[in-house]
């Protein structure tokens, strides 16, 4: 036992003896000694962890991809939704201002905005507001949207002075945005084709649009509405002064005949001042204006010929149209300028002579379609068909 402990120790002592291994000398060397003090300067550098991130494998990284792109892909149509409801909402405003200013201006004079005479004719604001007036709804119900300055420009100067067709020229090109659905195109000046003639003999290049038309009514014929039509009798007048005459033969080609179904039976028409009390099939039954139809193709080109003139001129395609064709969602390469559409894919928005304002679908039948642009046919319509 005793030689067994000597064995023993003296193993101990020749391992004590012996140099420290390299992984040991290593360590002692990363803690250099103070020879100073006879100590070791510890260095606090942290050892690394066995559980230190790692970077994203190419796998990884490709399924977080797709499923972020999955997710937008879902995410996107609710965005654009949200987007076209809200444009939406915007142009139904801005056809219920444009029909209480028509009301504002019934309630002031005792009839709805003039239709005036013909496109080539802008509004004169010394022209008064009835059947003398050569602009036409939109110009006339200006200083009922809060427009007043511009319906104004050039008021004092003669009908053919410079003074006055300059600023002619300066209402032709103002867009107001209250005029333009947001779903169809922006607020601002587009490619003009004609210019009205009191305009200047110069054409303006770039003038307002209006997305908006007021109903004129169930029968589509020329010669009920364009006053440059063979046989419609006086002509159409060169200077506006000469129907300041008290014994001035107003053309009656316009005027709507129940008997023989010949005329206009809308609210707005050519010379038109339709009063309350013409509206004998209620005002909650009769459009008043709406959405017009116009091919996207030329939203921004001024060619097509529903959209080529400024807004405040005489009656015109532009900005009237008639109940007869079943109303369209605007469609590229399909041209109409005489019916109601609009851009948006639930519907087009209709104001009625009450003021109310409510979406109409394009599956309308197409006979409640053309009464509800007759004032006086005496059909009952049901609520719930449109």
């Amino acid at each position: 036992m005793k030689r067994l402990q000597i064995s023993i120790n003296a193993a101990w002592t020749r391992r004590l003896n012996a140099s420290p291994a390299p992984s040991c000398r290593r360590r002692l060397n990363d803690y250099p000694r103070d020879r100073s003090r006879g100590a070791f300067r510890l260095s606090l550098s942290p050892l690394p962890s066995p559980l230190s991130p790692r970077a994203f494998t190419l796998v990884e990284l490709l399924v977080v991809i797709t499923i972020i792109g999955i997710l937008i892909a879902l995410l996107l149509p609710a965005v654009q939704a949200a987007r076209e409801a809200a444009r939406r909402l915007q142009c139904q405003n801005h056809i219920k201002q444009l029909a209480l200013g028509c009301l504002n201006h019934e309630e002031t004079h005792g009839f709805l905005p003039a239709g005036g005479w013909i496109w080539h004719w802008q509004g004169d604001p010394d022209r008064g507001f009835d059947r003398r007036q050569p602009g036409g709804w939109i110009y006339n119900v200006l200083p009922y949207i809060e427009q007043a300055p511009l319906h104004d420009m050039g008021a004092g100067c003669a009908w053919n002075s410079n003074e006055k067709i300059d600023a002619l020229r300066v209402v032709a090109a103002a867009p107001l945005d209250v005029l333009y659905c947001p779903s169809r195109r922006k607020p601002t000046v587009y490619p003009n084709v004609y210019t009205p003639h009191n305009c200047g003999s110069t054409n303006i290049d770039l003038v307002a649009r209006t997305d908006y038309a007021a109903n004129t009514g169930s029968v589509f014929n020329p010669r009920y509405w364009y006053w440059e039509s063979a046989g419609i009798t006086p002509p159409v007048p060169t200077d506006p002064t000469v129907t300041d005459n008290p014994g001035y033969a107003w053309p009656r080609d316009f005027f709507w005949n129940p008997v023989t179904r010949t005329g206009n039976n809308g609210v707005v028409h050519p010379l038109s001042t339709i009063h309350m009390n013409e509206i004998s099939d209620g005002v909650s039954h009769t459009y008043l204006i709406g959405e017009k139809y116009l091919d996207p193709l030329s939203y921004d080109t001024g060619t097509e010929a529903g959209d080529n003139n400024p807004p405040y001129g005489g009656f015109d395609w532009d900005y009237d149209r008639w109940t007869y064709l079943p109303p369209m969602q605007d469609t590229p390469g399909v041209s109409d300028n005489t019916c109601f559409g609009s851009a948006h894919a639930a519907g087009f928005h209709m104001a009625f002579c009450d003021g109310s304002v409510q979406m109409i679908n394009y599956s309308i039948a197409a006979d409640v379609h053309a009464y509800l642009g007759d004032r006086q046919d005496g059909m009952i319509i049901d609520g719930n068909a449109f």
